[in-house]
């Protein structure tokens, strides 16, 4: 009898600890990249190919709300955006799925449609926050590329979507020639990869196919300038080349003004900063949910000219001992500056699981900038301390 009641209060025991344990809710004081990161409220965080808006003293990360391996059928779907609120950068408080799908019939962000790398930035002129994202209608793969906006009072939402489509129909981008505007017969028959393709696509066959009807829009960031203009960067032309795209004074749509970046040099995943007059911009190569090797650039202006400075990663992961050949296992979705900090940036990447979206973990590391190039070094754990 004693036995049976000591092995009664051992098994009270442990389910009052894994309760106490499950309502715990954690402090940070550092960064753990790669390591499972948890909210204010004892949640895994989920907000993927996210981004940061700081406003009034708060930190909010926007990103896609995906599902589990439990929900194998939706793991490319997402009900929407999430967003999470902190003032430290390391303790996030979930505030909600601040844009959700709908369950209207044929509406461009009907549940079941991707929604992908939302970021938000605030209009001071209109008092909007503006969310941009990639959005694929439902059912139709990966084809539509669309570009979409949606608007909010609060940057906590709810916002309203507004609208998606292929930006820019009928508008030619900076430094195209007339000649660069005519076809040229049996362009689009040509095998591709062969040299006669990459000719035909660095001389823009692939802007002339979609002048008409708009230039595709998948990866992409937003970003405001130092003079308050505002611009989308999205990979474009089946995700061979990117665009910079400036955006109307409100926000919320294309002025015309693009320019093509290294057209045929497969780059997605934009990332960009500022930083004493150079523009500094993080990619990633073209090879689907699977990691490769990070490229970074930089120009004196926003329209160029951009100059390649090779892969910026150093260091190993130990816990997949993945270094820079494969980025450590992730994909670059935005840098932060972080405030009160001049020249203080974070290089944001996930890593992503696609059969268990929901644990596509995060890797926050530092940026160092030397000589005219930018570093981003594999640290355990570090803080902000990093930039002191």
């Amino acid at each position: 009898m004693e036995s049976c009641i000591l092995r009664l209060s051992l098994a009270i025991s442990l389910v009052v600890t894994a309760i106490e344990a499950g309502l715990a809710q954690p402090s940070y004081t550092s960064f753990h990249p790669g390591e499972l990161w948890y909210d204010t409220d004892g949640n895994i965080i989920n907000a993927h190919g996210g981004g940061i808006l700081f406003h009034q003293g708060v930190y909010y990360w926007f990103g896609e709300h995906r599902y589990g391996r439990d929900r194998p059928s939706l793991q490319r779907a997402s009900p929407g955006v999430s967003c999470y609120s902190s003032t430290d950068l390391y303790n996030w408080t979930f505030k909600g799925i601040v844009m959700r799908t709908v369950d209207e019939k044929g509406h461009d962000i009907e549940r079941g449609a991707i929604v992908e790398r939302p970021k938000v930035i605030y209009n001071k002129q209109t008092a909007q926050f503006v969310m941009w994202f990639h959005l694929e209608l439902k059912g139709q793969g990966y084809a539509p590329a669309h570009a979409a906006v949606a608007v909010a009072a609060s940057p906590t939402g709810p916002y309203e979507f507004l609208e998606s489509k292929r930006p820019l129909a009928g508008h030619w981008p900076r430094g195209f020639s007339e000649q660069q505007h005519q076809p040229v017969a049996g362009e689009d028959s040509l095998e591709w990869w062969t040299p006669q393709w990459r000719e035909a696509l660095a001389s823009g066959l692939f802007v002339r196919r979609d002048f008409q009807g708009g230039q595709m829009s998948r990866d992409q960031t937003v970003f405001v300038d130092k003079d308050g203009k505002a611009y989308q960067i999205a990979a474009s032309e089946e995700n061979l080349t990117l665009h910079i795209r400036e955006l109307t004074a409100d926000y919320l749509d294309f002025t015309g003004n693009w320019i093509q970046i290294l057209p045929g040099g497969h780059n997605e995943a934009p990332a960009i900063f500022e930083y004493e007059g150079n523009y500094y911009l993080l990619t990633s190569g073209a090879t689907g949910w699977k990691p490769n090797a990070a490229r970074s650039f930089t120009a004196p202006s926003l329209w160029g000219p951009w100059k390649a400075l090779g892969n910026p990663t150093k260091g190993i992961n130990p816990n997949n001992g993945i270094g820079p050949e494969q980025t450590f296992g992730g994909q670059s979705t935005y840098i932060l500056p972080v405030q009160g900090k001049p020249g203080a940036y974070i290089a944001m990447f996930d890593m992503w699981r696609p059969r268990n979206q929901i644990d596509s973990r995060y890797m926050w590391l530092p940026i160092t900038i030397e000589d005219g190039r930018f570093i981003v070094q594999w640290l355990n754990e570090w803080d902000l301390s990093y930039f002191d």
